[in-house]
């Protein structure tokens, strides 16, 4: 499964566009797969013909799993199993002779560090007894504790594949004994297996769905996922500050463009001010960037929501991000996004004040450490004070930005003096 972006942790194959015995060119498209932020292509890594497909339509995997296996040792043209004219010994030999020679075969997976490190550590135990597993079936037979050797395989030359592994758990593995003797949590049957649940990133199997219910789409768990792991992830706090965008409101009539550009270029240079909000934090590591990569959430609708970045935001005018925004929108409803559009981002915009509503507290677009939210413009009344210290009442355009942040990154101080600049920068807006 390849990596799709830094906030990416799994996909969901949609698609094969070749079957087992196809031959396959370098580059060619062999799958559809999805994502909580897009769907794309994957393109074979080496020409040769398609061996194995390890992961169904319909399964998600991790980032780093292996899809498919790929022969590269065939030709095109050979004979091979699925055609009829090759004995089933031959087959096998074929299939085995592809799995003993690691620079023989070509695997769908991405560029998952941890995956390649796993497959390191296991090389020896994948060898053990003249056998060869995928890392997928050695992860799991080391998160059970499984003895591999009493798995019967199913695959091509009796290899163990993943169906195996689980058919074997579900089946009841043998008991085995407890690694402290004197440990009281013992059980007293089989421990079922673990199996993560698609409905926002529970562990658990999720209960049978009630009678006439509809599942949730796979854009729609992957959201789910992804916010409950932000929210489980950051420690998430909100600050709210109230603006007045009267010059703002004429500016951008006469710019013939939203509120959403003018406060996207407020933000831009105000994090400009800001540079620890202009960042994100993976693994205890926080890092800041030179250029703004502005992240734009896009409703679809019923479809769910995703986020284009556009990147190096701090070079466009207001007019150039109002067009880029709606070009980004444009193609996200038509499902045209590239995968390098939406990912990458330092920091996230969401506007759903043009939908009427007026507060609101924002999830964190994970890696990032703060997302703004805009909040519809509301006239009202409210006092101003002149330039001799007089107060009035006046009909002003007023609104909330409202701003989540990581309080591992951040101190609410910092976050406060950061929403109050960009309130005063929209309030002294030149028009």
């Amino acid at each position: 499964m390849p990596q799709m972006g830094v906030s990416v942790a799994e996909g969901t194959v949609v698609e094969w566009k070749k079957q087992v015995g196809d031959w396959v060119e370098a580059d060619e498209v062999i799958a559809s797969i999805s994502t909580d932020k897009i769907d794309t292509d994957v393109e074979a890594p080496a020409a040769g013909r398609l061996q194995e497909i390890v992961v169904d339509v319909g399964e998600t995997v991790e980032v780093g799993t292996v899809l498919a296996l790929i022969a590269t040792d065939a030709k095109p043209g050979e004979a091979h199993s699925s055609e009829g004219n090759s004995s089933s010994s031959d087959a096998t030999s074929e299939a085995g002779a592809a799995l003993e020679a690691p620079g023989d075969a070509g695997e769908l997976q991405g560029d998952s560090a941890e995956e390649h490190a796993a497959s390191s550590q296991a090389g020896v135990a994948r060898r053990s007894g003249g056998k060869r597993y995928s890392p997928v079936v050695m992860r799991m037979a080391a998160e059970h504790d499984i003895d591999l050797s009493r798995v019967e395989g199913t695959g091509r030359g009796g290899r163990v594949r993943k169906q195996d592994v689980l058919a074997y758990l579900e089946n009841g593995a043998p008991s085995e004994a407890p690694m402290h003797i004197e440990s009281p949590y013992k059980p007293d049957e089989p421990v079922a297996p673990k199996k993560r649940a698609q409905r926002f990133g529970r562990a658990e199997e999720p209960a049978p769905a009630p009678a006439g219910s509809t599942p949730l789409s796979r854009m729609r768990q992957s959201i789910g996922r992804a916010m409950v792991e932000s929210l489980q992830t950051a420690a998430t706090c909100t600050t709210i500050v109230e603006a007045d965008v009267t010059r703002v409101d004429a500016a951008r009539r006469k710019l013939g463009v939203t509120y959403l550009p003018v406060i996207a270029r407020a933000t831009i240079e105000t994090l400009r001010d800001f540079p620890a909000l202009n960042a994100t934090l993976e693994y205890d590591a926080i890092t800041t960037y030179d250029g703004v990569h502005l992240g734009v959430a896009v409703s679809l609708g019923e479809g769910g929501l995703i986020v284009p970045v556009i990147r190096d935001a701090q070079e466009l005018s207001v007019e150039g991000l109002a067009a880029r925004i709606k070009d980004l929108a444009v193609r996200a409803r038509k499902n045209e996004l590239t995968p390098d559009e939406v990912r990458g981002g330092s920091f996230t915009i969401t506007n759903p004040g043009g939908y009427g509503s007026i507060i609101a507290t924002p999830v964190i677009n994970q890696p990032q450490v703060a997302i703004l939210d805009t909040e519809a413009v509301v006239k009202r009344p409210v006092v101003i004070t002149d330039e001799l210290g007089n107060d009035s009442i006046a009909i002003r355009h007023m609104t909330y930005l409202c701003m989540s942040w990581d309080h591992r990154a951040l101190d609410g101080a910092l976050a406060a003096q950061f929403v109050r600049a960009l309130a005063d920068r929209l309030e002294a807006w030149p028009v």
